[in-house]
């Protein structure tokens, strides 16, 4: 979209670089904590949007300390959690190297935004405290890794290879039916969570092929093709007279300068007589 691309170009510089690093370093931070002590993330910095109301306001950044782990915190949880440090800091720092620093700054922190709605909405149209930790924001990191790399597998309970595609199709099952079965509430809290993604796609999308005028010349260009003789070629040249049936290697050009749209191969493009008026006869400069 050239809004995006006008975006990138204006404040691209500002875009911060390696950004999951710094995340997987709040992670850190948050599995150490809730090793020590699990009631301390929840008590002074989750995302409790009626303490945020009354000042508290470092909450709509401390509860991205919430790690991807399990949710009882015992200390196996360790080993789990550390995997998971690796595996999220590989993918947003995979997804940054093909998108670049900009696109991925832009798709994290709509993410975040939407976590952030999610909560206030809850609490204003629902009456319901919500308490969204980081969980939307992971999956949506890897919904966007599986839509950019759907064949990498990964593995299931460290034994069972697993193609990143099918394990975003179960995850997103899993949602969906959450999100038909559920609530109003929750479908308002999946639907803003996770609208990064839809937003990012569509914001990233080359729509120009899709334009009246685009599709206008492919579809002159496939009729050329279809009502082309049997045995004549679409290329020739006006001085020697090979086609492209003369060598794969061989490229034509229209030259701008002479009359009647004439064209040559590479080799007579810049060495012949321009034509002009009536002049019909193309006489070679060798």
């Amino acid at each position: 979209m050239r809004f995006f691309h006008k975006l990138e170009y204006k404040y691209g510089k500002y875009a911060i670089h390696n950004l999951m690093y710094y995340i997987v370093i709040l992670y850190a931070i948050g599995l150490v904590m809730n090793l020590l002590n699990p009631m301390v993330y929840w008590q002074f910095f989750s995302l409790d949007i009626e303490k945020i109301l009354h000042g508290q306001i470092w909450r709509l950044v401390t509860f991205l300390v919430y790690p991807p782990t399990l949710a009882t915190w015992a200390f196996m949880d360790l080993f789990f959690g550390i995997l998971a440090l690796f595996m999220y800091h590989s993918l947003g720092l995979t997804l940054e190297r093909v998108w670049g620093a900009f696109r991925f700054n832009m798709f994290f922190f709509m993410g975040v935004i939407g976590q952030i709605l999610a909560a206030f909405v809850g609490y204003v149209v629902f009456h319901e405290a919500y308490f969204i930790t980081t969980g939307f924001l992971n999956f949506s990191i890897f919904l966007a890794f599986a839509i950019c790399f759907p064949d990498v597998q990964f593995l299931l309970f460290m034994v069972i290879p697993v193609k990143a595609k099918w394990l975003a199709v179960a995850e997103s099952a899993v949602y969906a039916y959450s999100f038909f079965r559920g609530s109003a509430s929750t479908r308002c809290e999946i639907a803003l969570s996770l609208i990064n993604v839809l937003l990012f796609v569509a914001m990233t999308r080359n729509y120009q092929k899709y334009s009246p005028r685009e599709m206008k010349r492919k579809h002159d260009f496939k009729t050329k093709i279809k009502v082309l003789p049997k045995g004549k070629s679409m290329h020739k040249c006006v001085v020697c007279g090979r086609t492209e049936a003369d060598g794969t290697d061989l490229e034509f050009r229209y030259c701008s300068k002479c009359a009647g749209g004439l064209e040559y191969c590479m080799d007579h493009l810049y060495t012949h007589q321009h034509v002009t008026g009536d002049v019909v006869q193309i006489q070679d400069k060798k």
